[in-house]
């Protein structure tokens, strides 16, 4: 074999492979760890920065459950008393202008012949003229009188039962009193006081114009007809003695038993004008489903605004101490990121961070506002109403105000680089 002809090729170098490096991982279980210890690295500063979540999800569950347990109570607020009254207003003269009063004379007797009826009577405002002087305690007053334009209302006595009166001294008129026209008066409490009347043991007596009227009672408070107690109360029959039948309409107040409005209000035309039923018109209670509904409604977006109100400052708190966090930790971060760590790590640590506060915050809140929903009905002597929705949700929505809280401080953290980090 013959050497020299043998031409040797030189051999190139393989290319070697650049070792591999494994990429960065940051595990959900490492997440949650990391955001932990950044909370609990400064409580005091994070227990705060909780309390405008715990307010406003405390707020939120609060709202809804008292709004709940009130509910209930409404109804019967509104069953025994808006749903136990009738009104009967005389329209005569609007029907025919040469009729005479709607109600008869004895229309008291006739509404209570009725099923269901408590009590009811007729009442209207006695017109006084300009020149009588009002009311007044003695029999002549100047301008400085204190009774100065104080109502005169004319009532039959079973108005006044039905309007429920809580008598503070003496007694109301009766029937006796109605049919034999005597000239005695009622009086709300807060006239008395203004007129100077405190006690009925002097026999006291008030000039309505220039006719005297003996006190025989003081009224202290009602459930029906809140005017009575700014009122002088006179017989029915009596007023229309003296200053004759009134200009001003006519109308009659019902006291129901529990569920007999309705029918009470169909039937109480005919029953007091069979021969002209439609000179009267029956106004029947709201349905208390509908009333309450209103109110409810009301309450919930009332309460439900300042809850809103409560969260945003909850937001705000931990968006501003993730923010200060974050220029705090600044080092700490571009180390983080110096040892592989991703934006999106430093991101996900800063909104589980935030995420856990508001999450805490939640819980705390729900606990509070069910407490106090439960504290209020003990103590009102009601029945706790807590819809089991609302406390599931509450914790939820912390958690959401703690994420959306942190969105802007964990992607600012995302942005910082590393070698600037490292300088400071």
């Amino acid at each position: 074999m013959n050497l020299s002809r043998t031409k040797l090729r030189p051999t190139k170098p393989r290319p070697t492979k650049p070792p591999r490096v494994e990429p960065s991982r940051f595990t959900p279980r490492d997440n949650v760890s990391e955001a932990f210890a950044g909370i609990l690295q400064r409580p005091a500063r994070s227990a705060l920065t909780a309390l405008g979540t715990v307010l406003g999800v405390g707020t939120f569950v609060a709202v809804l459950g008292l709004t709940a347990t009130t509910s209930s109570q409404i109804d019967g607020r509104f069953d025994l008393l808006t749903a136990t009254e009738v009104t009967v207003e005389d329209i005569a003269r609007e029907k025919d202008e040469f009729a005479g009063p709607g109600f008869p004379a004895d229309a008291d007797l006739r509404i209570e012949r009725l099923g269901g009826v408590q009590h009811g009577g007729v009442f209207g405002e006695v017109e006084l003229d300009a020149a009588s002087g009002g009311v007044r305690a003695a029999p002549v007053g100047g301008a400085a009188d204190r009774g100065a334009g104080t109502e005169v209302i004319a009532a039959s006595p079973g108005a006044l039962r039905a309007a429920v009166p809580t008598m503070g001294q003496g007694r109301l008129y009766d029937a006796y009193h109605s049919g034999t026209t005597q000239r005695v008066a009622v009086l709300g409490s807060a006239v008395a006081a203004r007129l100077g009347i405190t006690t009925l043991d002097t026999r006291p007596a008030v000039f309505i114009g220039s006719e005297p009227f003996a006190v025989i009672g003081i009224i202290d408070d009602v459930r029906r007809k809140p005017e009575l107690l700014l009122s002088v109360v006179v017989p029915r029959t009596t007023a229309e003695e003296i200053w004759g039948l009134p200009r001003s309409r006519a109308t009659m107040l019902i006291a129901t038993d529990v569920g007999a409005a309705q029918q009470v209000a169909s039937l109480a035309p005919a029953a007091l004008r069979p021969d002209h039923p439609e000179y009267l018109k029956a106004v029947p209670p709201p349905d208390p489903k509908t009333l309450r509904s209103g109110v409810t409604s009301d309450l919930e977006q009332l309460f439900l605004i300042l809850a809103g109100i409560c969260l945003v400052i909850g937001a705000v708190g931990i968006a501003n101490t993730t923010l200060v966090a974050v220029l705090e930790r600044t080092g700490e971060i571009g180390l983080r990121r110096a040892l592989g760590a991703r934006g999106r790590h430093v991101t996900t640590q800063f909104l589980a961070e935030s995420g856990a506060l508001g999450a805490l915050g939640g819980l705390v809140g729900t606990s509070l506002g069910t407490l106090t929903v439960v504290g209020v009905a003990v103590f009102r002597d009601w029945t706790p109403v807590v819809h089991p929705g609302s406390v599931a949700v509450a914790p939820l929505l912390g958690l959401l105000t703690g994420v959306l809280a942190g969105l802007y401080p964990a992607w600012r953290a995302a942005r910082i680089e590393p070698a600037e980090a490292l300088r400071r």
